[in-house]
């Protein structure tokens, strides 16, 4: 018989190949014009077209991050693959007094809604995704309409944050051992507050771009890697239920990002056209709010965790329904 833990990590290898298919299949009609339409094209026909393509890639980019985020913990399972198919061993059939086991793993993911840690790292990990997804969707209109700077530096300053992140990531290890992930992630909170202030300050930064970048991207890349850290620390050794829990990480980011775009563009103070002289501010103060105020959340969220530290308390449930850690 079968581990559960491989069991869960070939289905999470089927549910990352049918990912993988459903953005291969979707991303290039996001990205084109729908096929048939013209200048004169109703919106509401274009939304119409647009629409499936965008469900069928949500779906697929969320599969494959989720099936990979959850095979993590159960990295030990691929070696036991190489030694069940290399070795040989007695059947084991599934029988009747398997039956609570699988009961119990149906009854999991409900005991992760009572446990205090589950929402404190997701208050954590929905601040870190809106720092992240919000500062890369509105800094090209802040470089363009606020800053004024050329185009190319839509592609200059996105490439300097992904580099910085990627270099921090080297430090970011040792890091992590000598203080710990609380204070690293507050680390990398620090640098993102030094690039709200900067923003704040500089109303035209002009080349001090660049330097902001760095910032950014180095501290947006530290909270991203330890709110992560945090939530497999949160799972421990209930690997049954990552996929659960990483799933629910993702709703909360989703539905926070959705918010808040539909709130910032509902207070966009240019309603007939792309960018008027209003606009030239409200980014500035969009990029200041989404870095700045919400790294103020995160900060919250991160003091709860120091002083409610991370751990699975246990309930009282029925002797067939309790989860051993």
């Amino acid at each position: 018989m079968f581990p559960n833990s491989l069991v869960k990590s070939l289905f999470c290898v089927c549910v990352c190949v049918s990912g993988t298919l459903s953005v291969l299949v979707s991303f290039a009609f996001i990205f084109n014009q729908c096929l048939g339409c013209d200048p004169q094209t109703p919106q509401w026909a274009s939304l119409t077209f647009f629409l499936p393509f965008i469900i069928v890639f949500q779906f697929g980019w969320a599969a494959t991050q989720i099936s990979h985020l959850s095979l993590i913990p159960e990295l030990v399972s691929l070696a036991y693959l190489l030694f069940h198919v290399q070795a040989r061993e007695d059947e084991d059939a599934l029988g009747p007094v398997d039956i609570p086991v699988f009961r119990n793993l149906a009854l999991i993911w409900k005991c992760w809604l009572q446990q205090p840690s589950f929402y404190q790292v997701a208050l954590l990990y929905m601040s870190t995704r809106l720092i992240v997804n919000l500062s890369q969707t509105y800094i090209s209109m802040y470089l363009i309409n606020t800053l004024g700077l050329p185009k190319k530096f839509i592609a200059t300053i996105p490439l300097v944050m992904f580099l910085s992140g990627f270099l921090s990531s080297f430090i970011m290890k040792p890091v992590s051992k000598l203080i710990g992930k609380s204070l690293t992630y507050f680390l990398g909170l620090l640098l993102i507050m030094a690039f709200s202030y900067w923003v704040l300050l500089e109303g035209q930064m002009g080349q001090q771009v660049y330097g902001a970048a760095v910032l950014l991207g180095a501290g947006s890349a530290t909270i991203l890697v330890i709110s992560l850290s945090m939530t497999a620390e949160l799972i421990g050794g209930q690997t049954q239920s990552g996929a659960f829990v990483y799933g629910a990480m993702s709703f909360t980011d989703k539905v926070a990002n959705g918010i808040a775009v539909m709130i910032i563009q509902a207070l966009h103070p240019c309603q007939t056209v792309v960018c008027c002289p209003d606009c030239v501010w409200f980014y500035h103060n969009v990029m200041v709010i989404v870095t700045g105020g919400v790294a103020v959340v995160a900060a919250l969220a991160l003091c709860s965790i120091l002083i409610w530290p991370i751990r699975i308390r246990p309930r009282s449930l029925p002797e067939d329904a309790a989860i051993v850690n």
